[in-house]
């Protein structure tokens, strides 16, 4: 992978780092009718860390990220956020109390500018009411141009500069995977949930989005969870990994512990392959 240069600069004052960021589940079950999803799943995530959570497909990495994030309710268990339960929670309540996400499958709005899909993901943090906005208050510009000066901190990060004016739909694959984190940093989370966010990527963008991600987590304190099926990235990049194997906690230790696995070997590769490799499943 190709060094990262700089480090990013979102200064806004509410950005991640120097936030707390602790994600602890116990017991977390996830049923849908006679399947389960999910049984019994602990693990925690601590504040600063880079987390990987990894397994085969079906392994039920998404649907963990889908009750973290509040698009499933889980069946039984807890998941607190910095002390507090957020089980049953919808996803806007617990994006304004720092969960951010980006999504496998890209949820952008194709026939919108890259702007203008970042500057929706501003509205939790627009503090003027709806008569001082079609008023146009001078504290409504003063806030309005508060809030272009993070995302422009932002494109610039993401280099994405020469395409801010451009419809989403027009973009090619890889660089609306980079608007979408764009997009996720616009929140200012505290805690950054990342499905597959290499997914479909060519070599050179995934060492883009190598740096930008080693660029939040080292210069910024970026808290973050990363599901990803590439493992030399995973490996190279990761400092903690919970592996997950038909909806259950397989093994959990460092990459290095993680890689040399014999259980995690077997239920990704079989008995005799290093998972040291890139592994696709």
């Amino acid at each position: 992978m190709r060094a990262f240069r700089g480090q990013p600069k979102i200064s806004s004052g509410d950005g991640a780092q120097g936030k707390s960021a602790e994600l602890v589940i116990r017991g977390l079950n996830l049923a849908f009718g006679g399947i389960q999803a999910l049984r019994d799943i602990d693990l925690q995530v601590n504040t600063g860390e880079l987390f990987a959570l990894i397994g085969p497909n079906g392994a039920g990495k998404t649907s963990l990220l889908n009750c973290i994030t509040g698009f499933y309710h889980a069946s039984s268990g807890n998941i607190t956020f910095n002390g507090r339960s957020i089980v049953n929670r919808h996803p806007h309540e617990l994006t304004r109390i720092g969960i951010g996400r980006t999504f496998q499958n890209i949820e952008l709005f194709p026939g919108m500018t890259v702007l203008q899909n970042m500057q929706l993901a501003r509205h939790i943090h627009y503090r003027y009411t709806l008569p001082g906005a079609g008023l146009f208050l001078p504290s409504v510009r003063r806030e309005e141009v508060r809030h272009r000066a993070i995302l422009e901190e932002i494109i610039d990060f993401l280099e994405i500069q020469s395409i801010r004016r451009e419809l989403v739909g027009s973009l090619p694959y890889g660089m609306r995977k980079r608007v979408e984190l764009g997009r996720a940093l616009a929140l200012e989370p505290s805690l950054l949930v990342l499905d597959e966010p290499f997914a479909g990527m060519t070599l050179e963008e995934k060492e883009d989005m190598v740096r930008f991600l080693l660029d939040l987590h080292e210069g910024w304190g970026q808290t973050m969870i990363l599901v990803e099926h590439d493992m030399s990235i995973v490996m190279s990049i990761s400092q903690r990994i919970v592996v997950l194997n038909f909806g259950e906690k397989l093994a959990e230790g460092l990459p290095e512990e993680i890689q040399n696995h014999p259980d995690v070997i077997k239920a990704y590769l079989g008995e005799t392959t290093d998972l040291g490799v890139e592994a696709h499943s």
